[in-house]
């Protein structure tokens, strides 16, 4: 594994993090022993991706979590306070959530979760924004916001995205509990593992993947999935994708990946 900068995590009440020296950002969910989502794990995980996303060193984000779950869905004390808010108050917190779930998509580099155990609500939309998701086979997931008559507003577009309609259909409707593997099958998950050391594998494998790209390149790709999706090929995309492929290689990172590749050698991203 690689030296991290800090030799020490960095903590909060909620989650900590490690920066290893290739620019690999690991955040670990649940520091203080809970599963469970609430408005400060909201607050502290926007915090901590803010800073992260800029930092110019930063090239991958591993998003996991600690305990036996990744995430158990709504803490119960910030339900039962929920009782207590008006309309103004719940929408707020829509909001909050709404920033921190667009701010995982947007991350400029790519994002993996690493998954295990139950995965409910929240959790879901937190993975089904992530551009990797590997999982533990064993793992379970839900959507049940229905059974306590409510709807998963904030992660609907972002799992609609993913799984696709037909699925969202089923899920979101009955709030039914699914498996890895029917995860896998949906497009919630790309890969499954028998134990961490193949998780990590995956991890490893991904990693060391996007590691030899560059970054810039993998931002703007990033950007170019979420133009193009949904969209019609007709003359308007065909003009924004040569504009920004004409932009592209104007750019210096894309010059020095050429020169690279003509010359035989590493792009100045790659140290091996």
């Amino acid at each position: 594994m690689p030296a991290t900068v800090n030799p020490e995590p960095i903590m909060s009440d909620t989650l900590s993090y490690e920066f290893s020296d290739n620019g690999v950002a690991t955040v670990t969910l649940h520091a203080d022993g809970t599963q469970t989502v609430n408005e400060i794990l909201i607050a502290e995980l926007t915090a901590c991706l803010t800073a992260l996303s800029q930092n110019a060193r930063l090239r991958a984000v591993v998003l996991k979590a600690q305990g036996s779950d990744f995430c158990t869905g709504q803490d119960e004390r910030w339900q039962a306070r929920m009782l207590e808010h008006d309309q103004d108050h719940h929408f707020d917190e829509a909001l909050e959530l709404a920033r921190l779930l667009q701010l995982v998509d947007r991350m400029p580099v790519p994002t993996i979760a690493r998954v295990h155990g139950q995965t409910v609500g929240v959790g879901v939309g937190l993975i089904a924004c992530c551009d990797l998701i590997v999982a533990h086979r064993d793992s379970r997931f839900a959507v049940p916001d229905v059974r306590a008559g409510l709807v998963p507003a904030m992660i609907a577009p972002y799992l609609v995205t993913q799984i696709g309609v037909s699925a969202a259909r089923r899920y979101l409707l009955t709030g039914e509990h699914f498996s890895a593997q029917t995860a896998q099958q949906i497009g919630l998950v790309h890969e499954l593992g028998n134990d961490a050391a193949e998780i990590e594998q995956w991890c490893d494998i991904w990693l060391a993947a996007v590691l030899q790209n560059g970054p810039h390149a993998l931002l703007t790709a990033k950007r170019l999935i979420a133009s193009v999706a949904h969209r019609p090929i007709d003359d308007a995309m065909n003009s924004d994708l040569a504009h920004r492929l004409a932009h592209l290689h104007r750019h210096p990172e894309a010059e020095e990946g050429i020169r690279a590749q003509l010359e035989s050698r590493l792009p100045r991203w790659r140290s091996t």
